[in-house]
Formats: structure tokens, sequence, C-alpha cells
């Protein structure tokens, strides 16, 4: 007998093949598409099948964002993923960021359970049950849901209140020798990713905790490992276990094929597979499309409300160029984000290489295409010293080439696109000479033209996920934060175009990486 698991990740409220930049795309992604591939792998599978939900899914998309914030009725959103079929979800650590008790709200309508053992409220699961066990044709499927327990490094307080992030390691070798001795076939779906080289095992990251899955395929006792978190296409076997990891946005579904004997006592799993099956070139699902089609012809006239006019040009060509010398677009950003806080200096992100700035007429679409993600805003009290190390941590993103061009680190690419780590700054003048050794690239730095000095304190504006320490800016932290504002960015940058409908293109340059290009 032989046992298919179907698995999606990271689809992140992309229901349709849309990125929203701009109306009727096609592009190589969806959940739409991703259902058409998990449809026609049932229909050719030789034996039962079992679909998973692995995680991050509420959050993401315009799409998405409308739901939450503008119609706040999650049932518009979970009525999409309830038309996939799947037969059970994990939790993700985007499902916070609109507040516990949304999330909460959203799980409540779904038609499939969702499973999860290491979130803890008072020493027990409170997102579901921590495992499900499943039979198919007489075997016994046990399902373990897992998610990264790193999420308090990043998540606003508030969105996590009394919630406990058990460890995973510890979680899953409590619950897979149990689960052994109740099923024939034990699965962890892992909101998490992976560590480590799967080859070699040598690690590939900072080992802090938020990516373990190649710890988990070292416990005893896992038939099948499926991954996220990190949007990555990966299937193989790694330990003899096979993991899957699906990518972005429904590009792909992952599939691991068990090849099930059967024993005395049951079945034992005698062979596998891993494999990933791309949806891009796939039709959309018409069941998707017509769940969704009524909510998304809703939020494309949202997204086309004009907001405001640009004279001169806000628009980014060029990502790489936008991130070594300042554009109008980063300086409006910043701008944002001290007339919100009251903080005088600023620090942001060009988070992905899809945004592509604002035209001369600004609408909701090209603010929620450009600033991405559900952000509140901190102000951090740093001395200089602190500030200095983030800076100098932000010029690691940039190494030269062997003719001594300016070129981005490879490990801010791979193994996951992480340019959301790399800030420039507003409301000082610096300079990030990559000649020099790393650890001693920032070279200039003043505020209010006097060098900024390690023991002064200054008042930063940053996002929520920043100020927490994200990306492992360890000078930063919650302890650090002296307020707050708890309105989203979007909501304060759409505020902010209300107050100021004519908007001049400007940037000061108050950065400078070498070499230039």
């Amino acid at each position: 007998m032989k046992l298919t698991i179907l698995s999606t990740s990271d689809t992140h409220g992309f229901v349709l093949p849309t990125n929203y930049v701009k109306r009727q795309q096609d592009l190589p992604f969806s959940l739409a598409k991703a259902k058409t591939v998990m449809d026609a792998q049932k229909a050719a599978a030789p034996g039962p099948v079992l679909t998973i939900e692995n995680g991050d899914w509420l959050q993401g998309s315009p799409l998405a964002y409308y739901v939450a914030k503008i119609s706040r009725q999650p049932e518009q959103l979970t009525q999409i993923y309830n038309a996939v079929g799947y037969d059970a979800g994990i939790i993700g650590n985007h499902e916070f960021n609109y507040g516990a008790d949304y999330l909460r709200q959203a799980l409540a309508t779904l038609n499939y359970p969702t499973l999860n053992a290491n979130i803890t409220r008072d020493g027990k699961p409170t997102f579901g049950a921590p495992y499900q066990i499943f039979k198919r044709d007489g075997v016994k499927i046990a399902v373990l849901g897992l998610t990264t327990s790193y999420i308090p490094h990043w998540e606003a307080p508030k969105n996590i209140a009394g919630l406990q992030f058990q460890d995973v390691i510890t979680t899953a070798k409590y619950y897979v020798p149990r689960l052994r001795q109740q099923a024939d076939v034990v699965i962890v779906a892992y909101h998490g990713g992976f560590e480590r080289d799967l080859r070699t095992g040598q690690p590939t990251e900072r080992l802090t905790g938020e990516n373990v899955g190649y710890a988990l395929t070292q416990i005893p006792g896992i038939d099948a490992l499926i991954t996220g978190h990190q949007h990555r296409q990966l299937a193989a076997t790694v330990n003899g276990v096979p993991i899957t990891q699906p990518g972005y946005r429904g590009e792909a579904v992952g599939k691991i094929t068990l090849t099930l004997t059967p024993t005395t006592t049951g079945y034992q799993v005698t062979d596998s597979k891993a494999v990933l099956v791309k949806a891009g070139a796939s039709a959309a699902s018409e069941a998707i499309v017509d769940v969704a089609k009524p909510l998304n012809q809703v939020v494309e006239t949202w997204l086309d409300q004009p907001l405001a006019k640009v004279q001169g040009d806000m628009r980014i060509r060029d990502p790489f160029a936008a991130r070594v010398h300042e554009t109008p677009y980063i300086e409006f950003i910043q701008r944002v984000q001290m007339a919100s806080t009251g903080a005088d200096i600023s620090g942001t992100a060009l988070f992905n290489n899809e945004g592509r700035g604002f035209g001369a007429t600004i609408t909701m679409r090209d603010v929620v295409t450009n600033y991405i993600y559900p952000n509140t805003l901190a102000v951090l009290r740093l001395t200089g010293a602190d500030l200095k190390a983030a800076l100098e941590q932000c010029a690691t993103y940039f190494s030269l080439t062997a003719d001594g061009q300016l070129t981005v680190t490879p490990r801010f690419e791979r193994p996951k696109p992480q340019h959301y780590n790399y800030d420039m700054y507003q409301g000082i003048d610096y300079t990030l000479d990559i000649r020099q050794p790393v650890g001693q690239r920032v070279t200039k730095l003043t505020y209010h033209g006097q060098p900024v000095t390690a023991a002064q304190t200054y008042d930063v504006a940053v996002n929520q996920y920043r100020a927490a320490g994200g990306g492992n800016f360890a000078m930063f932290g919650p302890e650090k934060i002296i307020r707050e504002n708890q309105k989203d960015m979007t909501e304060l940058i759409a505020d902010y175009l209300k107050v100021h409908p004519d908007l001049e293109a400007v940037a000061d340059h108050n950065f400078t990486v070498l070499p230039s290009m």
C-alpha cells in the first residue's frame, strides 16, 4: 500500500494568482493553482491521501489584509481555504500578526482541525489538539503539529499575551514515542525550516531555535516531516526521513509517498519518496476562484482608491540600487515613521524585490503592495554603541565580487531571501565602506552634524519586528522600547497621505555605501 501526503505552506492569503500590483494577473502561484495540483494528485494516487496546510495562511496578501483590517470578517478568507479540502492545518508564526483573538475567530470557521502541540497557555495546548490520528484504509496515521518557538522574538507582546512557546525538539521527543504506540505512521507537520545543510549537517544559520528541521529528523520514530517558514523549495530524505518544503504563495505542493507493508500488528513504512509538484503552470481551480470572486472584486476596487499625488519620481526601478542610494520612496517611509512616533531617527527596509515605489498617483494598491507586512512601530532608546552596531550588522548585507564590485552577500538571498534584514536610516548621516573588514565598515556616523558617541542615547523608530531583535539584531530588544504606535503601518501611511495629499519626491542622500555603483 502507498500513502500519499500532500501539503502546502506559507500561502500567505494569496488565494488567486496575483500579487495585486495590477489587475488581471496570472502569476505562477496561488492557493487556487495548488488545489488544482492536489486534486490531480489525489485522483492519481494509488492509495490513501492525507492533505495538510502547514501554516502562514492568515496574513500576507492585500486580500488577507482587507479581511483582517477592513471587513474584519475572517470567514471571508477561511471559506476559501475550506474549499481546498484539507484534512488538517498547522499554526504559522504570521497567524499571530493580527492578534490571538482574530486568530481564534478564524480558526473557529475552518472546516478542518488545527493541530499544535507546543503553543500553550497554563501548560496546555491552546490552538487545537496537539495531534490527531486519522484512519485511512485500515492504516492509523498520526499527525503532530508544531510551530517555530521563536515567535516571541518578533511578535508584538499584546498579540501573544499569556502564551508559552515550548521548545519544538523537547515537545517532539515527548509526543513521538507516544504516537508510535498508537499509530502505524507518524507525520510531523512543523511550521519551521532547516538550520543545517541537508547533506552535511553543517549549520547554515545561527542556531537560535527558529528553525530545527534537521534536529527533528534525528528524533527516532518520525516517518515523514513537512516543513515551511523559510519559503524554500525542498524535497529530500534527511537522516532517513522524507521531508518537503513547498516554497511560498502556493508555488508548489509537497508530496511524500510512503510505502506501507502489513505486519502482524498493523503497517510499517518500508520505503519513501519526497518530491515537489510545481503549481505555476496549472490552471486556477474553479472551486477556489468561484468562492473568492466576490471578495476579490471588492478588494480590487478598494485597492484602486486614490490617496495622493506625487510631484517628481518615487518609483523603484532597481531594488539593489535603491539599497545603495537612498530613494524618495524610502525617505517617504522614514518620514511617516518619524511623524507617527515623534522620533527624529528612523530605520526601515525595502522588504523585497517586488516593490515598485509610487507613481504619479498613489493608490491603496501602491501602499499595500510596497509595504507588505502588518508592522506596528516602536521607538527604541539606543546608545550610540547600539546604533553603530546595528549599522555594522546592516553593512554585512553587502560584499565585494572578485573584481571589487558591490553585491549582495549570498546569505541574504539564499536559502531564503532576507532583504528585509537590511535597514536604511534617516535622521543620521553615515557611510558604510564595504572595502573594510566586517565590524569596521561604519566610517562616518553623525547626528545633527555631531559625531555619534558610544554612551549618548538616541531615540530611534523602527518596526516592531526589528525593535524586538528580529533578524538577529541582538543590540535591540523589548527592554529598550520606550513607546509604541499600535496602528498598523499601512494605516499610518494612508493616514499620512490624507494629511499630505500632494507629495514632493525628495531624498537627502544621508547615507553612502562604498564603493559606490
